[in-house]
């Protein structure tokens, strides 16, 4: 499963699509996404991203953890709230709604009867959308949705 992941931010943030885009300069700085989560779910994220999903801890300390996909293509951190070596902006914890990640999966059944033997509580069931793309969610320990998907392009 490890090698399957690609974790892609449904905001497709691409340093290549940017770079390919006749409006932006052609001097563009590359970028790397990392979504960060201010939570006091620290060990929870970290078994529930390690163990389930089978992301690698980057970086981890008493309020800071860093994790990424088996690719080491993208990453996520999740911060506790109001530590005081972080600037007021971002001690104010995430409230658990009105969020969701997508990871991108070469074999997405596979994905789905393993982390239903792995006990995971399968919010939106497996299925076909008529774009083409085949998915089920799942929820982290912060309530945020995570959309596991295989794209396949309609012809």
């Amino acid at each position: 499963m490890r090698s399957t992941i690609t974790f892609i931010i449904t905001i497709c943030l691409s340093a290549n699509a940017f770079a390919q885009s006749s409006s932006t300069p052609k001097h563009q700085n590359t970028m790397k996404l990392n979504a960060g989560v201010i939570t006091t779910r620290l060990a929870e994220s970290k078994a529930f991203y390690t163990e389930k999903l089978g992301f690698g801890v980057t970086f981890e300390n008493d309020f800071y953890l860093l994790l990424h996909t088996s690719n080491r293509q993208a990453a996520i951190s999740f911060l506790l709230p109001d530590h005081p070596s972080q600037q007021a902006f971002f001690h104010k914890a995430f409230q658990g709604q009105g969020m969701y990640l997508t990871i991108e999966v070469e074999d997405v059944d596979r994905l789905y009867r393993e982390l239903k033997e792995k006990g995971v509580e399968i919010k939106i069931e497996l299925r076909d959308e008529p774009w083409g793309d085949r998915h089920f969610a799942i929820e982290d320990p912060n309530g945020i949705g995570i959309d596991l998907v295989k794209y396949t392009p309609k012809p």
